[in-house]
C-alpha cells in the first residue's frame, strides 16, 4: 500500500533506504580496483591514470589477495537498521496503529533519536554511488544492465507478492492495493506513473534506478576511466543546481537534484580509493557533501513544535550526514581494513531483503506481538527486528542466491 508522508518527515516519511550490493549481490570487495581494466588511450589522463592504479594495486593487496571491504556491508546493515528503528519508533503513521499508540509514548526517551534513522537513506545513497562506480568500472554496457536487473528483482517481486497477500488477510488491518496496481509494482516504475505503491520504501528504488541509467549512459557506456568520471560528477552537480533553479520539472525527475549529491560524493570517495589521494576527488566530496547536508536540512529540519511527532535538531542532521560520509572514506582509504569479520558478509547480504520487507510486514509483526500477545515495547522491537532479519535471510538464500545468477546468465547471453 502507499506510505503517505507524515508532517514531520518530508518526502523521506514515506521509506527510508535504498539497495546497496555490489554488482552480483556478494560481499564487496576492492577486486574491481585491482583487476587491471583496459581503458581507452588518453594522452594527458593516461600516465596519471597508470600510475596512480599501480599504486592503488600494491595498497590495497594483502599478501596477493584483494581486501574485502566487510566493513562497507556492516555499514549498508547499520543504515538499514537506523530506518527500521525510525519506521518503528521514530515517526507517526501507520505504525501507531500496530503499536495501539504514538511510538513517542512507546520509546518516551529513544523516539526522538529514532528519528534521525531516515538519514540511514542518505547513508545509502553515498554507499551506492561508490559501490555502482566500482562494479560498473570495465564492465560492457549489458553486463552492467545485467548485474544491475539481477540483483534488483528477484527479492523485489516476492517482497511485492509478501506484502500484497499479507495485506489481503482479513484479519490485517492495512488495505492492499487494487490487483492492477500490485501488477504495475513489479516492474519498479510504479511512482513515475503514479500508481499506489506496495512497498513505502520503493520510492529510494526509483531514485537509485535514475542513478543507474545516468552512471550507464555516461560512464558505463563510454567506458569508466578517471577523467569520465569526474567530468560525470561535475556536469551533474552543475546541472543539478541548474534543475533547482529553473524550476523545470522534467530536470527536477532526470537529474533529482535533492539526492544527487549523495550519489556523486559516493563516487568521489571511490576515486579514492582507486587512485589515492587526489584534490579534484576531494573536491567532488566536499562539495556534495556540502550540498547534501543542505537538502537534508531542508527536507527534515523544522522549528521545534509540540504539534509535530519529533524535532531533529539541525546540528544533529549535519552530524548524521558527516559520519556516512567520513565511514565511507575511511573505509575507502583501508583505514577500517581491520573489521573484516565474515558475519559482516553475511550482513550485507540481508541488507536488501530486509530493506524491502522490513517496513509493512513489520507493522504486522508489531501488531501481533505487541497487541496480541502483549510483549513489552522493546522486546516487542528487538523480535519484530530479528524476525525481518530472519525472513531476510530466507530470501536471500532460496530467492536471491537461486534467482539471480539465473537472471543474470539469461540476460548476459540474451541476444539483442
Amino acid at each position: 500500500m502507499s506510505a503517505p508522508p507524515t508532517p514531520d518527515a518530508g518526502p523521506i516519511s514515506a521509506s527510508d533506504a535504498g539497495p546497496i550490493t555490489d554488482a552480483d549481490g556478494g560481499p564487496i570487495s576492492n577486486a574491481a580496483a585491482t583487476a587491471p581494466t583496459p581503458t581507452p588511450p588518453r594522452a594527458p589522463d593516461a600516465p596519471l591514470e597508470r600510475s596512480a592504479e599501480r599504486t592503488a594495486k600494491a595498497a590495497a593487496r594483502g599478501g596477493g589477495h584483494p581486501v574485502r571491504l566487510r566493513a562497507l556491508d556492516g555499514l549498508r546493515l547499520l543504515a538499514a537498521l537506523m530506518v527500521a528503528a525510525y519506521h518503528y519508533g521514530g515517526r507517526d503513521g501507520e505504525i501507531t496503529q500496530a503499536w495501539g499508540s504514538s511510538p513517542r509514548a512507546q520509546f518516551p526517551t529513544l523516539s526522538s533519536y529514532f528519528a534521525y534513522g531516515c538519514l540511514g537513506v542518505q547513508i545509502f545513497f553515498v554507499i551506492s554511488g561508490f559501490v555502482i562506480c566500482m562494479s560498473g568500472w570495465g564492465r560492457p554496457l549489458r553486463s552492467f544492465f545485467a548485474s544491475r536487473v539481477s540483483r534488483l528483482y528477484p527479492a523485489y517481486w516476492v517482497a511485492i507478492i509478501l506484502v500484497t497477500g499479507v495485506f489481503a488477510l482479513p484479519w490485517v488491518a492495512y488495505k492492499a492495493v487494487s490487483p492492477s496496481d500490485a501488477l504495475v509494482n513489479l516492474t519498479m516504475l510504479q511512482q513515475p506513473l503514479g500508481v499506489d505503491r506496495v512497498l513505502g520504501v520503493c520510492w529510494t528504488l526509483w531514485a537509485e534506478l535514475r542513478f543507474y541509467a545516468l552512471f550507464a549512459l555516461f560512464v558505463v557506456l563510454p567506458g569508466a576511466t578517471r577523467h569520465r568520471v569526474v567530468l560525470f560528477c561535475a556536469v551533474w552537480t552543475l546541472g543539478s543546481a541548474f534543475a533547482e533553479a529553473s524550476d523545470l520539472p522534467l530536470l527536477d525527475v532526470v537529474l533529482m537534484p535533492e539526492y544527487s549529491s549523495y550519489f556523486i560524493g559516493g563516487m568521489g570517495i571511490y576515486l579514492l580509493h582507486r587512485f589515492g589521494h587526489d584534490a579534484l576527488a576531494w573536491g567532488i566530496i566536499g562539495i556534495s557533501f556540502l550540498i547534501g547536508q543542505h537538502y537534508a536540512i531542508r527536507e527534515l529540519w523544522h522549528p521545534a513544535n509540540i504539534d509535530a511527532f519529533s524535532y531533529r535538531s539541525a546540528t544533529g542532521i549535519i552530524a548524521v550526514v558527516a559520519f556516512g560520509y567520513v565511514a565511507v572514506t575511511l573505509i575507502a582509504l583501508g583505514k577500517l581494513n581491520w573489521a573484516n569479520w565474515r558475519w559482516l558478509t553475511v550482513a550485507g547480504a540481508l541488507t536488501y531483503p530486509f530493506y524491502l520487507v522490513h517496513e509493512h510486514l513489520g507493522w504486522v509483526v508489531v501488531w501481533v506481538l505487541h497487541q496480541k500477545l502483549g510483549i513489552p515495547s522493546y522486546g516487542t522491537f528487538a523480535l519484530t527486528v530479528l524476525v525481518m532479519l530472519g525472513l531476510a535471510w530466507l530470501l536471500y538464500r532460496f530467492i536471491e542466491q537461486r534467482f539471480t545468477p539465473m537472471i543474470k546468465r539469461s540476460l548476459s547471453t540474451a541476444r539483442l
